[in-house]
């Protein structure tokens, strides 16, 4: 990648100096964080008019240092007016396409070319640890067809860290904890362990920073077969449980018939959708409150879930654009056809009016907990928990998080549906594929599939082309079509 220049020229009557390079910050530092810490506390007070305050002068900062050292923002932005002279709505919008094909010119770190990200990412020792010493890398699934590749710097990490401590698990408790977690808690988070996904780099970055806390903070793979991951759970013994929904599901079943016996203080789930039974299922089965939280590889804490459960976006450090398909603004009230989101935390890659893909509704009416955080809905993924006959014709079930994993990861597919058409038969829609990566794909499948004790499926290929949700575009990707004979 080519060296950045360190200044800007001046456009309409802007200071080209206004965004000079400086050092990228350190990956933690403790006086640091406890500015930001600060700096988060004090907001989460604010009325209304002065989060719009404090978000509208972090943008214009932001605005200034990506037109000043981002490649990608001085072409996208070029002969636009200074940040002072336009609204959020007047700039253009930024897809994972655009982001991805040019990923070196999204960044402001130097020395940091796709070989560098691309090396750090092939190697699983180095999940939660800094590349160059400053930088945390995460990748996102490719709901959307296209993988992400993430970078924050250390005040980014210092901005979600505040966020989750002190707004997460701090005010919505009504307690302000003394560390990242109180000292009786065993935190468990269930999830795809095996790449640099935004959860697991989290958990083995505090590990890291903390080892005192090591003991107390673990994750647990989805990948293995369920009595397994019983077994791990039950050894541990968390009070915190953090899952998909699905897999928090799967695991209220073994709950259920004794299999598994957690004692939880408290269920977190997120990045699927959850339906009020299940959510009171899952609550009268493990005993404890269950929350639901909302976050991205884009930005970690997007939103917070207060003390009657509605999601307060954290809006004096992300700004929301709820828009139709279009691009128009939607109301209040009204689910948007895609989100864009602006991350006023990171300088490393700037993502600024970046198109999320997520479909949210922001709630018309004050929430009666009197934060002035617009609270909002969220249509999370809505894939199916599978379920295949096993050797001697016992239900296996199998979660989408995993199917997902397996293909993506080992088989480097993304654009993909997985459908159940039978008890010991999945079709693959793969669209009109390479027959390598297809049969890597089948390869991929059938190996995870024997690590299960399930012997005999029958995986067909179909080429059609995988089908996406009229309102965001995602791909549902694993889908039961027995229950749903038409795919979808």
């Amino acid at each position: 990648m080519a060296p950045k220049a360190k200044t800007a020229p001046r456009r309409h009557g802007e200071a080209a100096t206004a965004a000079a390079a400086a050092p990228p910050p350190a990956y933690f530092d403790a006086a640091r964080w406890g500015r930001i810490a600060g700096d988060v506390w004090s907001g989460t007070w604010l009325g209304r008019e002065a989060l719009a305050q404090r978000a509208r002068r972090r943008l214009c900062a932001l605005l200034r240092f990506a037109r000043a050292q981002v490649p990608l923002y001085r072409r996208l932005h070029r002969g636009l007016p200074p940040p002072s002279a336009l609204e959020l709505a007047d700039l253009p919008v930024l897809d994972k396409s655009q982001l991805m094909a040019d990923l070196p010119g999204s960044l402001a770190a130097d020395g940091l070319g796709r070989a560098a990200l691309e090396t750090f990412l092939a190697d699983p020792a180095r999940i939660g640890t800094p590349l160059a010493g400053h930088y945390a890398v995460w990748t996102s699934s490719g709901s959307t067809g296209v993988p992400g590749v993430f970078v924050h710097d250390g005040d980014a990490l210092a901005v979600y860290d505040a966020l989750e401590l002190l707004r997460f698990r701090g005010l919505s408790m009504g307690l302000v904890p003394t560390g990242p977690f109180l000292s009786s808690e065993r935190y468990a988070m269930v999830a795809a362990i095996e790449g640099h996904f935004a959860g697991v780099a989290t958990v083995e970055r505090l590990r890291r920073a903390f080892p005192p806390l090591a003991p107390w903070l673990r994750a647990f793979s989805v990948l293995q077969p369920l009595p397994a991951l019983v077994a791990q759970l039950n050894q541990y013994r968390p009070t915190l449980l953090a899952a998909y929904p699905t897999v928090a599901e799967l695991l209220a079943d073994e709950q259920a018939a004794g299999r598994l016996r957690l004692s939880l203080d408290e269920l977190w789930c997120g990045g699927e959708s959850i339906g009020p039974a299940t959510r009171q299922r899952m609550a009268r089965l493990f005993g404890c409150r269950v929350r639901e939280a909302y976050g991205a590889s884009e930005f970690l804490s997007i939103a917070w879930p207060c003390r009657y459960d509605r999601l307060h976006v954290n809006c004096d450090w992300v700004l929301l654009e709820g828009v139709d398909a279009q691009g128009r603004a939607v109301p209040p009230g009204v689910a948007s056809h895609t989100t864009l989101l602006t991350n006023l935390a990171n300088r490393a890659q700037p993502l600024i009016r970046y198109d999320l893909g997520d479909s949210v509704t922001v709630l018309p009416q004050p929430c009666p907990c009197g934060s002035q955080m617009p609270a909002i809905e969220v249509q999370g993924r809505s894939d199916d928990v599978l379920s295949l006959a096993g050797r001697h014709g016992q239900a296996i079930k199998l979660m989408p998080l995993a199917l997902a994993t397996v293909l993506e990861d080992e088989a480097l597919v993304n654009d993909f549906q997985l459908l159940q058409t039978g008890r010991r038969h999945l079709t693959l829609r793969l669209g009109r594929p390479e027959r390598a990566r297809a049969e890597a794909a089948c390869a991929a499948l059938q190996a995870y599939l024997q690590r299960l004790d399930l012997a005999g499926v029958r995986i067909d290929v179909d080429r059609a082309t995988p089908g996406r949700e009229a309102g965001s575009g995602k791909l549902r990707r694993v889908i039961n079509a027995m229950r749903t004979p038409d795919g979808g």
